[in-house]
């Protein structure tokens, strides 16, 4: 798994096109201000290590979150931070997985549309830690 997070002012997005044909047919836009945002990129690496996965990645989303003293994190599938994917079944899984663990402790978990391409706009603050890559 690949994390690209984000400490921002204001992130955006509208669903622009359905790129898996088993998802709902679903138009949707919505905006956060003063969130962290997240990239997640589940590869298939990680289909057999679930468990592992979704724990250490929670884990580095609450540290993420303390550190830059936000309760609200949006959670954007990407599948662009590298060339191994998991299936997108088990992406989905992983996303909401980690969605319930990090409202379990308290904080405002949300999630852009999965299977869908997204037109986005993102503010992002300029301290080093307003912008965090990880890998697990």
């Amino acid at each position: 798994m690949k994390m690209l997070m984000f400490d921002t002012g204001s992130f955006w997005f509208e669903t622009f096109s359905k790129t898996l044909d088993h998802v709902d047919d679903i138009e949707r836009e919505e905006s956060f201000t003063d969130s962290a945002v997240v990239f997640i990129h589940v590869e298939a690496e990680d289909e057999p290590r679930k468990n592992k996965v979704v724990k250490s990645a929670v884990a580095n989303l609450k540290w993420y979150l303390n550190k830059v003293n936000k309760k609200r994190i949006v959670l954007h599938s990407f599948a662009h931070l590298s060339s191994s994917k998991s299936s997108p079944e088990f992406a989905v899984e992983v996303i909401l997985a980690i969605k319930d663990k990090l409202e379990s402790k308290g904080f405002e978990p949300h999630t852009t549309a999965f299977g869908y391409f997204s037109e986005f706009s993102i503010h992002v603050r300029g301290e080093s830690l307003a912008k965090v890559f990880k890998e697990i």
